[in-house]
């Protein structure tokens, strides 16, 4: 059987540790799937009862006569193993573990658990779990779950897909979805996910021809590489993956040695992993179970903004608001939409936002004017607002939109008062609807932020790395200019002799991998005078030595002093959740104030670059804004394409910081870097 079939749609179930009394959780299972009429087998196994709810019992999963697909494990942490061996010998395909008391609990949960992902993976044994609340098949009418949210509802089915990472919210989206009449294919909580995980069901998912959207409700990552290959494959598919992410897991991660790596939080990481694989981000609970309406059947938008209308100012300015601190643009009626609108007497107001004026905003005039905006092709997506009638007369509500329908791009509309059956009515005609401002911009938001996903690169391969494990700045620059990235004309200086001849102004810094944020430690100097070149190279050599007197000393390091246009830090990192990134912030002061920073998986193509430019608006500063000089953007694109081929490297963290843009055509300048190999 394959573990498609064992998981949601099996033909028996052992309920390992059932019970019978309604006041406990364990019977909860067994009550839902004779509730949703399933048709396979039930196997209640429990060593004191011979029945239970009026199915024959089995004191040992050994002695149930007959094939058994899927095993739902309630018993204590402690005889969890003992049921996997039974699972084992008696050929199950899968079991669900909803005991509780394994990795997340201590260390003995983790050999526990370890033991019996080994008992299980040497017999064949897929787990699903521990630690959660279970599959609930609603395509298959199989619900293998003790989440009492889901028993307080009735199943109802359709076309989204939902995998969690906490259990607790499988059952909230389900409740928050059949409040709005949206339905489920399938829901899977992954608890620990010791072996089956987030990835590999998104894989199985996506394939299903009863699931149109896969939903995420993620905490971390636990196998970036296989949910990559699951979002890819579902965009191939047209079956868009739709993620909500908790905040800034540091699972996996090492200290950073780098400001990059300081700067870096798990927000970044997963904005980077979701672009580059084509997975739609949204920020809210009520986004993730909404959007999905308003994307399936849609391809990733051409990045020309929204347009609207609304028959309720109000409302629609919430919206366009919240769009608009995101740097999503309005688009307006162009002078051909007006005309043909003023030819069949529907006058518009000359703004951005179409509001049809109280009293000629019926269904009829709204609906002409919103199917004249799609025909428009103007923009990427089209937002409608309406008014009080969506609450007091739904059906009229409903009449205002779907007369422009089929829309040729993702249409939601906002309905502003609280119009719960106007909602269910659009939800069941297949239309986006959506209950507060907020859910309906970051759907909105969510679409026109989706990228497809990037070209996979081998990249070109980087120049052979030295043979230490960690390189001191002036190694590390001579290895970047290797790739391109010009380095600062640095010499080192073993001793304040070596200083002879040499002119300034100069910047001297210490030379040493040991060292870092050699500023903050007062080790650097700039502008300093021929006469005093010597006198402050023996002063740094007396303070490094002093301040830290297990560092080892290469030297003191003279540059010429450069001046630019602008400083930024370019940054590489291998991250243990989503793999290599590479990394674009401000330099300078502005790192401290702002913390602007963006990331992408690397290696990156030079259009990627370029939009990661895009991203910091500091740097539109170089891009000749309102007459200044023009900043060598393209220096930098390469120098980040450049940079991001350690991806094909055991280079485990690089900084260039900072890296100096000079005027156009004159390049980039990497004063300072590190760079350290995977395995310190």
């Amino acid at each position: 059987m394959s573990l498609f079939s064992a998981l949601f749609n099996p033909g028996s179930v052992a309920l390992i540790g059932a019970s019978a009394d309604p006041g406990k959780d364990n019977s909860r299972a067994q009550r839902l799937l004779q509730r949703e009429g399933f048709s396979g087998r039930i196997i209640p196994v429990n060593p004191g009862r011979a029945e239970i709810m009026g199915v024959p019992a089995f004191a040992d999963i050994r002695a149930v006569p007959g094939p058994v697909d899927h095993a739902f494990i309630m018993v204590a942490a402690r005889d969890v193993p003992a049921a996997i061996a039974g699972c084992v010998e008696k050929g199950v395909a899968v079991a669900t573990i909803f005991s509780a008391g394994f990795a997340e609990a201590d260390a003995a949960g983790r050999a526990r658990q370890d033991e019996m992902v080994a008992t299980a993976r040497a017999g064949g044994l897929r787990l699903l779990g521990p630690n959660c609340l279970g599959v609930v098949s609603v395509a298959s009418r199989v619900p293998l779950t003790l989440n009492a949210a889901i028993e307080a509802e009735p199943l109802l089915a359709g076309r989204l897909a939902l995998v969690s990472q906490s259990g607790s919210m499988m059952g909230a989206l389900f409740s928050r979805a059949a409040a709005r009449g949206i339905g489920f294919s399938r829901m899977v909580s992954v608890g620990n996910e010791c072996d089956i995980g987030v990835g590999e069901l998104a894989e199985l998912l996506v394939e299903d021809d009863a699931t149109g959207a896969v939903l995420l409700f993620l905490e971390t990552f636990r196998d970036a590489p296989r949910l990559a290959a699951a979002a890819r494959r579902a965009h191939a598919l047209g079956k868009p993956i739709i993620a909500y992410k908790l905040g800034r897991s540091e699972v996996g991660r090492t200290i950073a040695l780098s400001h990059t790596g300081a700067m870096l939080g798990g927000d970044e990481l997963a904005q980077a992993f979701f672009r580059a694989h084509g997975i739609l981000r949204v920020e809210t609970l009520e986004g993730l179970l909404e959007t999905a309406r308003l994307v399936m059947g849609h391809k990733p938008p051409r990045g020309r903004g929204f347009s609207a209308m609304t028959a309720t100012g109000g409302g629609a300015a919430m919206v366009v608001d919240r769009l608009g601190l995101h740097g999503h643009a309005l688009v307006g009626p162009d002078a051909g939409l007006r005309e043909r609108l003023g030819e069949g007497g529907i006058r518009i107001p000359d703004a951005p936002l179409i509001d049809l004026p109280m009293g000629a905003s019926g269904p009829a005039p709204y609906s002409t004017t919103l199917r004249g905006m799609d025909a428009a092709d103007t923009a990427d997506a089209l937002l409608a607002v309406l008014g009080s009638s969506a609450r007091n007369q739904p059906e009229r509500a409903l009449s205002h939109i779907t007369p422009a329908l089929p829309a040729g791009r993702p249409l939601a509309v906002f309905a502003a008062p609280q119009a719960d059956a106007a909602l269910a009515l659009f939800e069941a005609a297949g239309i986006a609807a959506f209950r507060t401002p907020e859910s309906c911009a970051d759907a909105l938001h969510a679409y026109l932020s989706w990228r497809e996903p990037a070209a996979l690169k081998g990249g070109a391969l980087p120049p052979a790395l030295p043979e230490a494990q960690r390189l001191n700045e002036h190694e590390a620059c001579a290895f970047f200019g290797e790739l391109g990235i010009t380095p600062p004309g640095a010499r080192v200086l073993r001793s304040p002799a070596d200083a002879a001849g040499m002119a300034g102004p100069l910047a001297l810094k210490i030379l040493s991998p040991d060292i870092l944020h050699k500023t903050d430690a007062g080790l650097v100097r700039l502008g300093v005078a021929t006469a005093d070149i010597a006198a402050t190279v023996a002063d740094l050599l007396a303070r490094a030595a002093q301040a830290f007197p297990a560092a080892r000393l290469d030297g003191v390091l003279a540059a010429p002093m450069h001046k630019g246009l602008a400083e930024v830090i370019l940054g590489y990192r291998r991250d243990a959740e989503v793999g290599p990134v590479v990394v674009l912030g401000m330099g300078g002061v502005l790192a401290e104030l702002t913390r602007r920073i963006t990331a992408r998986i690397a290696p990156v193509s030079l259009e990627e670059a370029m939009g990661m430019i895009a991203d910091l608006p500091e740097l539109r500063l170089l891009q000749g804004f309102r007459g200044l000089p023009r900043g060598d953007v393209a220096a930098l694109a390469a120098a980040i394409q450049a940079l991001s081929t350690l991806a094909a490297s055991d280079v485990a963290e690089a900084e260039i910081n900072p890296l100096i843009i000079k005027p156009e055509g004159q390049g980039v300048v990497a004063l300072d870097g590190l760079l350290l190999r995977m395995g310190d």
